[in-house]
């Protein structure tokens, strides 16, 4: 045992307390509103992706709703809102939670209030011993329990051989504090009575993969084993990881908890919510395969690591690293996997280099030529050997292309003309133009051919199309109307600095908007008093709109709600310091456009009537004409000069 190693004495993990849930009746809105108010939305939101500034007060980073190349989730601290210009989700820090966790929008509020640390009240009664809460926070909050539970039997006297595992391997007793590691009782119903005496049912326990059903009852999924919390990216334990211990334990080596309301193996990578900002502040992110390995890492200080969780690493993973990484076309971070030297090794590459395409950042391999894993390595070399290995990364192209080649017999014609084939699908898949000529120079080098010209052709021929795959058209982009772009840009500034249009704009009119849903934020703008009442705007200027667009009936009331988010976010096109001069220049512009239009109009109508046989029309029109005229000449220049 490693020198400092101290594995005896009082459990330092406190037992917990009984709980007593929850309530009847609806959350006070006096509570609510201390809940928004005290859970800034950046710091909420920076849980899940990295967000970086985007000027005007506003944060932008990856939505975390849909996959997207470049970012366009923006967020404004200063009003308390978020809204995605990619697929239109927005709201406040309630809506955020509610949609990111699939909760309701009490045990989203409970979720926030637990948080922040605030105590809740509950009209219409008050906390009730043994009421059912939503599923979710009780699975969450049996989780916790259970994580409690198992690090205080590590340091019991049949958790040695757990203690012992810990031990060959480096880790000492801090060490397995600092990741929550625990021991599973080798008894069937230890963890199930625990959490029962709590207040937990027994259908919990088994919905939340705690137990399984036995024949009298419960029975502990985990017996036996070394046992690791796996939490979300928030830190919330929603599920565990067990190794076997015992020789008596016909189970697999590794037992992870099952899929469940809270937790989805697809989605999630251990040890993400230690590594998250490291992975947003340095820019990288190290894959490996087990909790051993992120341990190790992380204490040798490589704290970007993390691991999937009983299953190979996928979409889900990439979609989650990617958010917080930035992971955009004008940003290169670092992705990069850690697999053993030996063929399943270079097989788990290969398959992490089909998903390279759905990273815009650089991935890298990181491989030891010894087939020691990052565990392993810190004990035999220490922790600079761990460090040096994740320096040492090789570009995933280049790895992906030298495995496939050590396959073929180069001194052959034969092989090196085989080994050029088969490695055409992975040169043609990669998506930067300039780096898949590189990768084509360095190919013709290493099979010897000395004929970039052949090698290119041979790649075109076997792939079977002149355009290799990852080569994506860019997307054609809509032309917007001026107008209408006009239109928006003067009901953002009426949703986020009404005191800087007031009365005139109120006295616009709505004839003054083309576009139906302009029409109607004007509308909801007009029955809350007017930009007149609206005063410096803020957070209770957009709720009050927002309450007002939730009465609109169906499909239009959330319309009128997205939209209001929208322009509640959306970076103004002016600079702060000019604000006044251009709010007033985009309302000069917005009234000279609607008045241009009734000219045309009045226009038309002159050009219809006959001069002599309808003479006192045409004069009533053409006295309306030079007044819209002149009219239309003063906005005009003060759309200039402002």
């Amino acid at each position: 045992m490693p020198a400092g190693t101290v594995w005896g004495g009082e459990p330092t993990v406190p037992p917990a307390g009984p709980k007593l849930a929850r309530v009847a009746g609806r959350i006070s809105d006096e509570d609510i509103a201390i809940v928004r108010e005290r859970s800034p939305i950046a710091d909420v939101v920076g849980e899940h992706i990295q967000l970086r500034n985007a000027g005007g007060g506003n944060l932008k980073g990856l939505c975390p709703f849909h996959d997207e190349k470049s970012p366009s989730f923006n967020v404004t601290p200063a009003r308390g809102y978020y809204y995605c210009f990619g697929c239109a989700e927005g709201g406040d820090v309630i809506t955020f939670v509610r949609k990111i966790e699939n909760l309701t929008f009490t045990e989203a509020v409970e979720r926030l209030a637990q948080r922040g640390g605030i105590q809740l009240r509950y009209e219409q009664g008050g906390y009730v011993p043994g009421r059912e809460q939503g599923e979710r926070t009780r699975l969450i909050e049996a989780h916790r329990a259970a994580a409690e539970f198992y690090a205080e039997r590590l340091a019991a006297p049949d958790a040695a051989p757990g203690r012992r595992f810990l031990s060959e391997r480096g880790f000492e007793r801090v060490d397995a504090e600092r990741f929550g590691v625990g021991h599973a009782p080798a008894e069937w119903e230890a963890l199930s009575r625990h959490l029962m005496g709590r207040g937990f049912t027994a259908q919990e326990l088994i919905r939340g993969g705690l137990a399984r059903e036995g024949r009298r009852g419960p029975i502990d999924r985990f017996r036996g084993r070394l046992v690791w919390p796996i939490r979300d990216i928030t830190g919330d334990v929603i599920g565990f990881g067990a190794r076997k211990l015992l020789e008596s334990d016909d189970g697999p080596k590794y037992l992870n908890t099952p899929e469940s309301p809270i937790y989805h193996k697809s989605s999630v990578l251990y040890g993400v919510d230690l590594a998250k900002r490291e992975i947003a502040k340095r820019s990288q992110a190290v894959i490996v395969e087990g909790y051993t390995d992120v341990m190790a890492c992380h204490l040798a200080g490589v704290p970007t690591a993390v691991a999937t969780c009983g299953t190979s690493f996928g979409e889900e993973h990439i979609k989650v690293l990617r958010r917080l990484l930035l992971d955009q076309a004008e940003f290169r971070g670092e992705v990069i996997f850690t697999f053993d030297g030996d063929s399943a090794g270079q097989k788990a590459a290969l398959r992490a280099f089909q998903d390279e395409q759905k990273f815009v950042t650089q991935t890298f391999v990181a491989v030891q030529p010894d087939g020691l894993d990052p565990c392993d390595l810190r004990v035999k070399q220490g922790d600079a050997a761990v460090r040096d290995l994740v320096a040492s990364r090789e570009p995933l192209f280049a790895f992906a292309i030298r495995s496939v080649l050590s396959r073929y017999d180069l001194n052959t014609n034969e092989g090196r003309l085989g080994a050029l084939d088969a490695v055409a699908p992975v040169v043609a898949a990669i998506k930067d133009p300039g780096l898949r000529k590189t990768y084509v120079v360095d190919l013709d080098r290493w099979l010897g051919f000395m004929d970039e010209g052949f090698v290119i052709r041979r790649i075109q021929q076997v792939i079977g199309k002149d355009r290799g795959p990852g080569q994506a058209r860019a997307p054609r982009q809509e032309a917007v109307d001026p107008a209408v772009r006009l239109e928006a840009e003067v009901l953002k500034l009426a949703v986020q600095r009404p005191a800087l249009l007031g009365p005139e704009f109120d006295a616009l009119g709505a004839e003054t908007f083309t576009l139906p849903e302009h029409v109607g934020l004007y509308a909801i703008i007009m029955a809350v008093g007017g930009t007149a009442v609206g005063g410096p705007g803020g957070r209770e200027w957009v709720d009050r709109l927002l309450e007002q667009a939730g009465s609109a009936s169906g499909e239009q009331g959330a319309d009128l709600r997205s939209m209001t988010t929208r322009f509640a976010v959306e970076a103004l096109r002016a600079d702060t310091a000019v604000e006044e001069r251009y709010a007033s220049a985009m309302l000069a512009k917005l009234h000279e456009t609607a008045v241009g239009r009734a000219l045309a109009q009045v226009k038309s109508r002159l050009q219809r009537l006959n001069p002599v046989e309808e003479q006192q029309e045409y004069k009533r029109l053409f006295g309306e004409l030079v007044a819209l005229e002149q009219q239309h000449r003063v906005l005009r220049e003060r759309a200039a000069g402002a």
